[in-house]
């Protein structure tokens, strides 16, 4: 993580005011989609590794356990665990502690599911989640070093840009 020490990135904002339809179809295999009752720090931590190692995910490997588990321990805050035959290919985490609108606070999935076309269909299934509660916004982030084709993906499902900041890389949980 050296290398991040004083790198900014471009982060890019995108939202959607109206739920938009799903159409990509449920895949072939044995895909499930479950919402996790107060996972604990351990199994949460290793999602958000298998998840976002590759795109340097740090805030939530260095927020100390508490912290961590008062959030993922919320009722507000819901982790949704999308597993392949019982094994895990990755996790949406909805946010709904702002009134009025659901964050998608992290997204992603195992290297071994991407370019399986299941990225697109496990973001429109997130995002129907994140309408239930029938929110004025459902928003997102997004930046230049996550991977090449999540900007692209958020798009392709509806969500709109509506800013573009550089910031610095978070180095810890504040």
């Amino acid at each position: 993580m050296k290398e991040l020490v004083g790198r900014t990135t471009v982060v890019t904002y995108l939202e959607m005011t109206a739920p938009a339809p799903a159409t990509r179809p449920w895949p072939d295999g044995g895909f499930r989609i479950e919402r996790l009752v107060r996972p604990s720090v351990r199994f949460y931590r290793y999602l958000y590794d298998a998840v976002g190692a590759d795109w340097l995910w740090i805030e939530r490997k260095v927020a100390p356990d508490a912290t961590l588990a008062a959030e993922l321990h919320d009722p507000r805050v819901e982790v949704h665990l999308l597993s392949e035959g019982g094994v895990p290919a990755g996790y949406g985490e909805l946010d709904r502690r702002r009134g009025g609108e659901v964050k998608i606070e992290y997204f992603g999935l195992v290297p071994e599911a991407i370019g399986r076309g299941l990225g697109g269909w496990f973001l429109e299934q997130i995002t129907a989640r994140a309408w239930r509660s029938r929110p004025r916004r459902v928003w997102v982030h997004t930046c230049d070093l996550d991977h090449p084709r999540a900007l692209a993906n958020y798009e392709a499902c509806g969500f709109r840009v509506y800013d573009r900041r550089s910031e610095p890389v978070v180095q810890r949980h504040e």
